[in-house]
């Protein structure tokens, strides 16, 4: 017979081993579920993906569920790393591995592509073909850039001349637009986009940020859509940078946001009417980006952020004025050209965008910033 607290003592041994006190699926700490017939232990977020897949995961709690000796020794049999030699083995260096803070739809489809599909191991990595083969065509549902509409469109990723094109009927010759992979960025945005699988793929214009809003009703499709892009990408920094190794390039790939949201801006003079705009500022080019709403397609600004040495600065201010302004909780930021001024709504935004704003002034500028800087005092 079973002994209780000796196996829940057992359990808690092994979860605190190196290769086990890490969710197995996202890497958040102290995981405190467990999958006895995988071997493997996991965080509640992750659990849950795994109890929809009861023909393969069956799920207990480390604390709270009863364990027999033979659950046991097959959790010591097995552990993380043994799970990942064998559902990990096969992913390409381009794939999305999500992280503990990732959208449902990145966790969900992350467990399905290594549990379900087998997809990284010998016997089914023959999925990958749909988002390595080099070219990606299908229909996404796009919003409308004249309203809050979603149209189906036909989109066509090509790793050859390394871009994305879209159409607007599914037997057009002639695409709406190409988007070269250049400044391509794609990022999961469910929230902002109002639907599980949205993603926000933003690239340049004529010197101007543009983004485009789509989706899919299935999320496997989706995730391999996003994949399919990061391949592409990995494939021109690749051509851009010979020299390069791999990891150096990985996290170029796609980037997310270092903060994004609402805040109240005032004009040159500081004496025009305060207005809210959409704020996203991107670490990785040093450029804060403002649209009149989230769900803009074109940017209506560019502020760059050097360093301290360069004239760059941040701090807290109250406005000359407050005409046009519902909010007091002011940012100050000091460039080279003029003074910036922001009106954040609550006290812990404004210390959020104080705390972005001086992480990016912090980090050194590479030779590519240089050259983004001088081209957007061009446009002003």
């Amino acid at each position: 017979m079973a002994n209780w607290d000796r196996n829940k003592r057992f359990l808690l041994e092994m979860v605190k081993q190196p290769s086990n006190n890490l969710c197995a699926d996202c890497g958040s700490s102290e995981p405190d579920w467990a999958s006895y017939t995988l071997g493997i232990f996991l965080c509640v977020n992750c659990s849950g993906t795994h109890r929809n897949l009861p023909d393969i995961s069956k799920i207990k709690s480390i604390l709270l569920d009863f364990w027999d000796d033979a659950l046991v020794e097959f959790m010591r049999e097995n552990g993380n790393a043994t799970a990942k030699a064998r559902y990990e083995k096969c992913v390409p260096p381009f794939y999305y591995r999500p992280q503990e803070k990732d959208c449902c739809i990145l966790k969900d489809q992350w467990i399905r592509a290594k549990y379900e599909r087998l997809e990284f191991s010998e016997e089914g990595n023959y999925y990958q073909q749909a988002y390595s083969s080099g070219i990606y065509d299908g229909t996404l549902w796009k919003k409308s850039n004249d309203n809050k509409q979603f149209v189906r469109r036909r989109f066509l990723l090509s790793q050859k001349d390394l871009s994305l094109r879209y159409f607007v009927n599914d037997d057009s010759k002639t695409p709406k637009a190409v988007i070269s992979m250049k400044d391509l960025n794609a990022i999961f945005q469910p929230e902002k986009i109002g639907h599980a699988h949205g993603l926000q793929i933003s690239y340049q214009q004529e010197g101007r940020g543009r983004n485009l809003f789509v989706y899919h009703d299935n999320g496997q499709e989706i995730v391999f859509w996003f994949n399919a892009i990061r391949a592409t990408r990995l494939s021109y920094l690749k051509r851009l940078n010979p020299s390069a190794l791999e990891e150096e390039l990985i996290p170029l790939i796609t980037r997310t946001s270092l903060k994004e949201g609402y805040m109240e801006k005032t004009g040159p003079t500081q004496w025009e009417p305060f207005k809210r705009r959409w704020f996203i500022l991107n670490a990785t080019d040093r450029k804060l980006l403002y649209f009149k709403t989230s769900l803009d397609a074109v940017e209506l600004g560019a502020v760059f952020i050097g360093t301290e040495s360069h004239g760059y600065s941040v701090k807290e201010c109250q406005p000359k004025h407050t005409r046009g302004c519902k909010w007091r909780c002011g940012v100050s930021m000091e460039t080279p050209d003029r003074q910036f001024v922001f009106m954040c709504e609550q006290e812990q935004d404004q210390k959020e965008w104080l705390e972005a704003f001086r992480e990016v002034i912090s980090q050194p500028m590479t030779p590519q910033h240089y050259t983004t800087e001088a081209s957007l005092r061009r446009r002003t």
